[in-house]
Formats: C-alpha cells, sequence, structure tokens
C-alpha cells in the first residue's frame, strides 16, 4: 500500500496540472528568445518604421511575431522531444561533412550577432556617459563575461526577465509622453499597407525578427523544465511560455513604431541612427524621455549579448554532440569566440556602423539554413518519434522559411 501511495505521489509530481499558478513554473526560456526579438537591430528598424510611414507599418510586427511563434515553438518542440537542443540533433543525424558546415557557419552569424549586441550596448553608453563606442564595447563584453561565466542558467534567466520588464516599462513611460492617435494605430496592426519607398524598411523589419541563434538557443534552454514528453500535456506549458514571450515582445516592438511615429512622424523627422533619435526626443518630450530610452537600450544591448553568447556556446557544444553548460571548456570556448571575435572585428573596422550593416548581411546569408536544417531535423520520424511535423505543419514551416529567407535576400541585395 505505501509503495503504491509513493508512486501515485511521483506521477503526481511528473504529470502537473496545467493551471494557473503551475504554468508560471515555466515561464521563462521563452523570454531569453524575446530579448533577441528587440535587440538594437529591430530597434533601430522600428525607429526608422515609425518616423518615416507613421502608423501604417505596424502591421509587420503582427505578421513577424506570428512567424516567429511558429518557427520558436517548433524549435522549443524539438528540444522537449529529442532532450537535444538543434545544434546537438545536427551532430547526431546529419552526416558529419553537413553538420560541420552548418554549425560553423551558425558560429559566424553568432560571431555577427554578438558584434550588432555589443554595439548596441556600446551606443547606449555613449548615449548616458559620452564614452567612445570602442571603449563602451570593452565595457559591455567585461559585463557580459562576468555574467556568463559567474552565474547559472536560472539566475540569468531571472536577469533577462528584469531586463525585459525595465524596457517595457521604459517605453509605457516613453508612451505616456505623447499623444497617440489610437484610431490610426489599431487597425494598421492588422491591415497591411505598402507606402512608397517602404519596402527597404518592411524588408528589414520582418527580415531582422528571426534570428539563427535564436534557434539554437531557444532549443537548448527549453530543457532547462525538465519537461516529462510521455505527457503532451507539458507540450502546452511550452507553447503558453513562447506565446506569452513573443506577444510581450510584439508589444514593445509595436511600442517602438509608435513612439517614433508620435514623436517623429507628425513632424517629418526621418531617424536613421538610434543616436539621432535619443537626441531628437529631448527637445520633444524632455531630458528624462531622453535618458529613459538610452537606459532601454542599454539593458536590451546587454540582455542580447548575453543571449547571444549563450547560443554561440550551445551551437559549439553540440558541434562536440554536448549539451550548454558554462563550466565544460566546449561552451566557454563557443561564448568567448563569439563575443572576443566580435569585440575584435569593432576594434579593427574603422567604421563599427559600416560593421553593423555587414553583420546583418552575413545572418541573411546564414538564416536560411538554420531554418531548412530545423525543419528538416522536426519533420524526421527518427528524431522526433510521434511528435514530428505533420504534413501541414511541415509545409507551413517550409513557406514561413521561404518567406523569411525571402525578406533577408532581398535586405542583402539592397545592402549591396
Amino acid at each position: 500500500m505505501l509503495k503504491q501511495f509513493k508512486e501515485l505521489l511521483n506521477t503526481a509530481k511528473h504529470h502537473p496540472k496545467l493551471g494557473g499558478l503551475e504554468i508560471l513554473k515555466y515561464i521563462g526560456p521563452g523570454l531569453l528568445v524575446t530579448v533577441g526579438f528587440i535587440d538594437p537591430g529591430n530597434w533601430a528598424s522600428n525607429l526608422a518604421a515609425g518616423a518615416e510611414f507613421g502608423y501604417s507599418l505596424l502591421w509587420m510586427v503582427t505578421l513577424s511575431t506570428i512567424m516567429l511563434i511558429v518557427l520558436q515553438h517548433n524549435v522549443a518542440h524539438l528540444g522537449i522531444a529529442s532532450g537535444l537542443c538543434l545544434s546537438e540533433a545536427a551532430s547526431k543525424y546529419l552526416k558529419p561533412r553537413y553538420a560541420k558546415g552548418i554549425l560553423y557557419s551558425a558560429m559566424l552569424a553568432s560571431i555577427s550577432t554578438s558584434l550588432a549586441e555589443i554595439l548596441g550596448g556600446a551606443i547606449a553608453l555613449q548615449m548616458l556617459f559620452n564614452i567612445p563606442i570602442r571603449a563602451g564595447s570593452i565595457l559591455v563584453l567585461i559585463f557580459v563575461v562576468i555574467m556568463l561565466f559567474t552565474n547559472t542558467y536560472r539566475v540569468i534567466e531571472k536577469w533577462i526577465i528584469a531586463f525585459v520588464s525595465i524596457i517595457g516599462l521604459s517605453f509605457i513611460y516613453e508612451l505616456s509622453l505623447v499623444e497617440i492617435d489610437r484610431n490610426t494605430a489599431l487597425p494598421a496592426w492588422v491591415t497591411p499597407a505598402f507606402p512608397e519607398g517602404s519596402m527597404v524598411v518592411i524588408m528589414s523589419v520582418l527580415g531582422a525578427v528571426v534570428m539563427p541563434h535564436n534557434l539554437f538557443l531557444h532549443s537548448e534552454v527549453i530543457q532547462s523544465r525538465q519537461w516529462n514528453i510521455q505527457d503532451d500535456k507539458q507540450l502546452r506549458y511550452e507553447y503558453a511560455d513562447t506565446i506569452l514571450s513573443m506577444v510581450i515582445g510584439w508589444a514593445i516592438n509595436s511600442a517602438m513604431i509608435i513612439l517614433a511615429a508620435a514623436a517623429f512622424f507628425g513632424t517629418g523627422t526621418p531617424v536613421t541612427e538610434l543616436e539621432q533619435a535619443n537626441s531628437l526626443l529631448a527637445p520633444l518630450l524632455g531630458n528624462n524621455a531622453s535618458v529613459i530610452f538610452a537606459v532601454a537600450l542599454l539593458f536590451a544591448g546587454i540582455s542580447s549579448t548575453i543571449t547571444s553568447g549563450m547560443a554561440a556556446g550551445s551551437i559549439f557544444a553540440g558541434i562536440y554532440k554536448e549539451p550548454y553548460d558554462i563550466k565544460d571548456s566546449h561552451s566557454r570556448i563557443g561564448v568567448l569566440t563569439s563575443l572576443i571575435l566580435a569585440f575584435a572585428l569593432i576594434m579593427v573596422v574603422s567604421n563599427p556602423f559600416q560593421g553593423l550593416i555587414y553583420s546583418q548581411m552575413a545572418l541573411s546569408v546564414q538564416l536560411p539554413i538554420t531554418i531548412f536544417t530545423q525543419v528538416y531535423l522536426t519533420s524526421s520520424s527518427k528524431v522526433m518519434g510521434k511528435y514530428k511535423n505533420s504534413t501541414y505543419t511541415k509545409w507551413l514551416l517550409y513557406v514561413i522559411g521561404g518567406i523569411v529567407t525571402l525578406l533577408n535576400v532581398m535586405l542583402l541585395i539592397s545592402f549591396l
């Protein structure tokens, strides 16, 4: 009798109900992905969209978020069903020459991502304290390395949640200072519009949302919750975490466009750089608005650099068929390779902002490789068992992957 009672207790522990309080324990991994969705690159695109075209391009944020939810849910599903991150799965189930080619290209993409994120934090430090970009990059690098090497994943997750909260609250404050045309803004979220000359901005916003490192990262960190794949209800926890996190990203990205539309569009003031937006906010909304904008950018830059480093560690460890563990040498090498090489590029490139453009070009080239590798693996019964993609899901993913790829290729062509 006692033995049966213990078995019932164990069953209850491993098959929790999908309750409101219980689900809070599973919220977190998706927010690390959200950080990549609100990184400094997105800031620049969103501010340009709002300043140049008002509220009319808000629908881009809605569409990109929907595509992102599908792709991120799918790659998180891979982590739960297989117990492997995307990098480990590629190493295990693909031929070695293909796997290494894919994963080394992903490492290059992670370096490009880290370059953009470090620059974002450095730009914020320049706004706040007039610190030169290169010096600011050193400070961001040191802080991020200390965070990654001295904290466990769960501690870092709590920091990231705090950073995202600060970013969100900052934009709530910023929006409280401007007058929003709700009658125009609300329909714009669901009404596609293509104002003259807007295609480059559209490609920039949509193409920058799905990033290679986030796909690797999500499949890794989702395993921190010790999911029980034998209980299908567990998959709903991940789905809820993904949707909630992506909706938060949608809200923050929307807030950027709305702020720019309300503050700059009416006066016909174009915004092409983050520093320009910051300097323009002060005379329009007061010094507090300018400072809070820069503080939010600093937290966005730091948090996205942290997740970029984690993704690189996961990719590099996966080459050796190992999970991410900051105490392991392969994970440490991956983190340091991404961050230090990105920092070195910032130091040697005469124009750091030109380097930012080149980094986005590198991401545009690598993204299709990661997306279609993911779809191939999640559609395989050998990898996923009974949880493989249905035919409908597989082709939906291919269509979304094709759209994102096309946008990134078009963005690459626009750079060239």
